[in-house]
């Protein structure tokens, strides 16, 4: 029986939790709408909930730049799903062996692991060794390989779990059987993991989405821009343009320069959204389980 004290509380806290949605949610609302406002009403009034005039002329630019904008979102989505694909098989694997203990070494491993997270060689040293050394530049793998496909903070947060969420019991009963490691991890590890292989996919997916850096160190051929780096390209090129006098100034003065940037925005963002809420139940028993200091 839930005391009125009880059913107040509650009331209260959902209340609260309410309007934090609300305001969490104003944000990605503002800038929905900013992207149907008319660029002229926004470079006079600014950016408001109720604009007085609407306007698809940033949309109408994405689609002119169709193909431009098709092949930048492929691209980010053929990354996206090989490197958190990637991402989640080399990090339960680096994470279960490190969670071992026992296992000789593996105390300098995990060291090694953690050293990585306070120190590194710096941006030169790292472009000068993926470029000169593996060559990767203006290639897929420069999307993929630098600094996405695993890195210590999710490594500590499966091994964590491994350790502490899966009874050790678990082990010892496979090994009784006769089960070899990769048999324990494939059919037992792996099965019983499944919010931490959710959380470390949504997080890897998230950056590598997001990731516009890399394509900004590594990739000059514009055939082979991200969605993000298209934005970034997109949002300098409107700045040039802007800065220029005569028929360079009269190109920029004919585009949506204000609400383009918003309507690439809420396109680049829309598969995250889409994706988010399935993975979220597991997000937060990931998260918390893989947080337990070991």
């Amino acid at each position: 029986m839930v005391s009125k004290d009880q059913k107040r509380w509650r009331a209260a806290a959902h209340i609260v939790m309410i309007f934090l949605s609300v305001m969490a949610l104003m944000p990605f609302l503002l800038l929905v709408i900013a992207s149907f406002t008319d660029d002229a009403v926004a470079l006079m009034n600014g950016y408001t909930f109720l604009p007085e005039k609407l306007s698809l002329d940033a949309y109408a630019y994405i689609g002119k730049n169709a193909m431009t904008f098709v092949r930048a979102y492929g691209i980010t989505i053929v990354v996206t799903i090989v490197g958190t694909i990637i991402s989640v098989i080399l990090t339960s694997l680096t994470s279960y062996v490190l969670s071992k203990r026992k296992l000789p070494g593996v105390k300098i491993m995990n060291f090694l692991v953690i050293f990585t997270m306070l120190f590194n060689g710096g941006l030169v040293a790292t472009y000068i060794n993926y470029t000169s050394v593996f060559h990767i530049k203006d290639t897929l793998f420069a999307l993929l390989v630098p600094s996405l496909l695993m890195n210590a903070f999710m490594i500590t947060l499966m091994r964590n779990y491994f350790e502490n969420s899966i009874p050790e019991d678990i082990y010892e009963s496979a090994r009784i059987d006769g089960a070899k490691e990769i048999t324990i991890f494939i059919r037992l590890v792996l099965p019983l993991s499944v919010p931490i292989l959710a959380t470390v996919g949504l997080m890897s997916g998230i950056a590598y989405w997001n990731d516009w850096q890399n394509s900004m160190y590594y990739i000059d051929d514009k055939a082979l821009y991200s969605i993000q780096a298209w934005l970034n390209a997109v949002n300098n090129s409107i700045s040039v343009l802007a800065s220029l006098g005569g028929s360079a100034g009269a190109s920029a003065a004919e585009l949506p320069s204000t609400t383009i940037r918003m309507a690439v925005a809420v396109v680049g963002i829309l598969p995250i959204l889409v994706v988010y809420p399935f993975f979220q139940k597991y997000f937060a028993k990931g998260l918390m389980a893989g947080a337990v200091k070991g």
